[in-house]
């Protein structure tokens, strides 16, 4: 039987435990690509395919990182409505 959680942590990608894995197609963009991963100091492995297709999503996840997303405070059961007619929300908008 598989865990969903075996209850160790990932490495942060670019790191020396988990290296950017990136795949090109020529010489030169092998070059473009090092000159990147090495002005940021991120670890990489570039492999140069000219059979596979050009796969550089690690490369874009270490220059576009996620945005943390901050939820909207919601309104409680028990506090006056925010519409504005006096009631609790339970009672008013929160059916």
């Amino acid at each position: 039987m598989k865990k969903a959680f075996d209850g160790k942590k990932t490495a942060i990608l670019g790191t020396q435990k988990n290296p950017a894995v990136v795949t090109v197609q020529t010489q030169d963009r092998v070059k473009e690509v090092e000159a990147t991963f090495e002005e940021n100091g991120w670890a990489y492995t570039i492999e140069l395919d000219p059979d596979k297709p050009e796969n550089i999503t690690d490369l874009e996840i270490l220059l576009n990182p996620p945005k943390t997303r901050v939820a909207e405070k919601k309104v409680g059961r028990n506090e006056p409505c925010p519409c504005g007619s006096g009631k609790k929300y339970k009672k008013c908008c929160g059916e």
